[in-house]
């Protein structure tokens, strides 16, 4: 399944939908104020929902000025409560996956120790939850994917896994792309798709950059668990980022 990060207008949206049955990730429920106001935010989005008449919904989580792994405890439980309430939102829109970005921010946190930091987080946030939403960890700043597979292989659990997004690892790490996904391919479970010469996040579309997608791709190619979303900011840059998965036949 193909999914169009709701980056443009729901006019847009509804079109792309309309034409190549992709579905939406929602960032609707990313936003502090959105989650301060749940019911109403709940309320209004399932109507924009209806009228873009989307198929398939998974939510982008929420992540500004939040750590799972904060030494200070009122960070992290900052953090849980978020978390909790973009579970509630995933659970009420029939969202089939919830991503959340990993946090971790090079110079200000060491790899030491952090797995198991993280680890310790999740396990206690998946507690008390069923498998009907997957609960899937993106890398963003992350230099490199062997903590996020250490994270992986303490918590296991089949609903816990990886949101790959190729464009991050491209321009936030030394290390290859294709690398990244060899490492954490048992856990991969949602690819992040966009594209950047390595400088900065620039959220081009497909073959516009260096990432090494076509490899990427490759390797998912016999996993049909695996969805992606198009993380494109302009109508133009989805259409043709969609032509090329088409062309590699993911889909």
């Amino acid at each position: 399944m193909i999914y169009i990060s709701h980056l443009i207008k729901d006019e847009e949206l509804k079109e792309i939908i309309a034409r190549t049955g992709m579905g939406i990730e929602s960032i609707e429920f990313s936003v502090a104020e959105n989650l301060d106001n749940l019911v109403r935010t709940l309320r209004t989005y399932q109507k924009r929902l209806e009228f873009m008449e989307c198929r398939e919904l998974i939510l982008h989580g929420p992540f500004l000025d939040l750590n799972p792994m904060a030494y200070d405890t009122l960070v992290v439980q900052a953090t849980r409560t978020r978390y909790e309430q973009a579970y509630q939102a995933a659970v009420e829109l029939g969202a089939k996956k919830l991503i959340l970005h990993s946090g971790f921010i090079p110079s200000v946190y060491f790899l030491t120790g952090w797995a198991e930091r993280m680890a310790d987080f999740y396990k206690r946030f998946l507690d008390d939850k069923d498998d009907s939403v997957e609960i899937l960890m993106e890398n963003v700043m992350d230099p490199l994917p062997e903590p996020l597979r250490e994270i992986m292989e303490k918590v296991s659990r089949p609903s816990f896994g990886i949101c790959l997004d190729i464009g991050h690892a491209n321009c936030f790490s030394r290390t290859d792309c294709a690398e990244w996904a060899e490492t954490l391919l048992p856990y991969i479970r949602h690819l992040h798709i966009h594209d950047n010469p390595g400088d900065r996040d620039r959220h081009q579309a497909l073959g516009d950059g260096t990432v090494p997608y076509e490899q990427v791709l490759d390797m998912l190619r016999d996993r049909t668990e695996v969805s992606c979303t198009i993380e494109c900011s302009t109508k133009k840059d989805i259409q043709k980022s969609f032509s090329k998965l088409q062309n590699r036949h993911f889909y």
